[in-house]
């Protein structure tokens, strides 16, 4: 139980690469809060599991976007713990589309979640972790934010930026012993990918040196990780979880 009595808060915590960390998190010890926007259904799932194997969670709905419901959220989640330890910036969305037929509004909703989201919601965080002089920040990336990809520069790009935002920030926070890191998984067996036709998924497992795709526990894994006592010394990095697949 290395994380007895740190609170965590996963963004996009309902399902997915979410759930996985969500439920990592929590067999560790940590009280979590799981972040969701609209699936309520999934989000409940979520703090079912963790209850019935003998965790602790509570569910926040609010919109990493909105500036004003991150905060007033993290603000309601100290208020009721009195402390926030552990951030993880998973919550993201895709508007796929080849970049000279892509609509503005398309390139706006991906920055605005996937890159501002995670800014907003580590702003908050980090004046509370720097009161107390401790805190882990992780940003989940993605191997698209390195080797590109046809049809997603909006999501590439804000992936892209989430690396800057990490390299940043562990250089602002560190004198406070707060670390802040990436983990960027490859291709993971996710609703996301559960769309692909078995062609496609065959021709992506191709290109992966292991052959595979991979799972979100094995995501999990290395958000434990980096959170974890043997991850303290470690800030400013991206861990890649992806087979191989960019190296």
């Amino acid at each position: 139980m290395i994380l007895a009595g740190k609170t965590a808060l996963v963004t996009g915590g309902s399902r997915g690469i979410g759930r996985a960390i969500c439920l990592r998190l929590a067999g560790l010890g940590a009280r979590i809060y799981i972040n969701y926007v609209s699936n309520s259904a999934a989000a409940e799932e979520t703090e079912k599991i963790i209850s019935a194997a003998g965790g602790k969670s509570d569910i926040l709905c609010f919109d990493v976007a909105d500036p004003a419901a991150s905060q007033d959220a993290i603000q309601q989640l100290v208020k009721e713990t009195g402390s926030l330890d552990i951030l993880v910036n998973n919550a993201g969305i895709t508007r796929d589309g080849l970049m000279v037929r892509m609509k503005e509004h398309d390139w706006d909703a991906v920055l605005d979640t996937n890159l501002k989201g995670a800014f907003f919601c580590a702003k908050a965080a980090a004046r509370v972790m720097m009161k107390k002089r401790w805190g882990r920040i992780i940003n989940i990336t993605s191997v698209i934010g390195f080797s590109g990809n046809a049809g997603q520069v909006n999501y590439a790009a804000a992936k892209a930026g989430m690396q800057g935002l990490t390299k940043s920030m562990a250089r602002e926070f560190a004198s406070r012993s707060i670390t802040v890191n990436g983990v960027a998984p490859g291709y993971i067996v996710t609703d996301m990918t559960s769309d692909l036709s078995g062609e496609i998924q065959e021709k992506i497992k191709s290109e992966i040196p292991l052959g595979i795709l991979g799972s979100p526990e094995d995501v999990a894994g290395a958000v434990a990780y980096l959170v974890g006592e043997d991850g303290k010394y470690v800030t400013g990095q991206t861990l890649h979880v992806n087979g191989g697949m960019y190296m």
